[in-house]
């Protein structure tokens, strides 16, 4: 078996990753941009953004991941930090399993 398939059955339940995206499944639904949803998609980052969310955060890096989140999910940051934490943990899983280069 390959390393890329046996990476690819590591994947929880919750979560499709694709080159774009990641889609999380949340636990409950949850109130994003005033709709109930119970999966949200993160898009695959810029260095532009990332760079963005360092100088705006002023080296605070919690709010620097969830101003970074909040523009790739396109959802408040309100909103994120509505969520359940188990949630917010499954988008961070989804964001650094997006950021990861698997051929590396």
């Amino acid at each position: 078996m390959s390393t890329q398939s046996s990476e690819l059955k590591k994947l929880p339940t919750w979560l499709k990753v694709t080159a774009d995206s990641a889609v999380v499944t949340l636990s409950r639904q949850s109130e994003v941009n005033g709709v109930k949803v119970d999966t949200m998609t993160l898009r695959s980052p810029t260095v532009r953004e990332v760079r963005a969310a360092d100088r705006a955060s002023a080296g605070d890096e919690e709010q620097r991941e969830l101003m970074l989140f909040a523009g790739l999910a396109e959802a408040g940051i309100n909103d994120l930090e509505g969520l359940k934490l188990v949630d917010y943990h499954r988008l961070q899983a989804g964001y650094f399993r997006l950021v990861q280069d698997d051929g590396v």
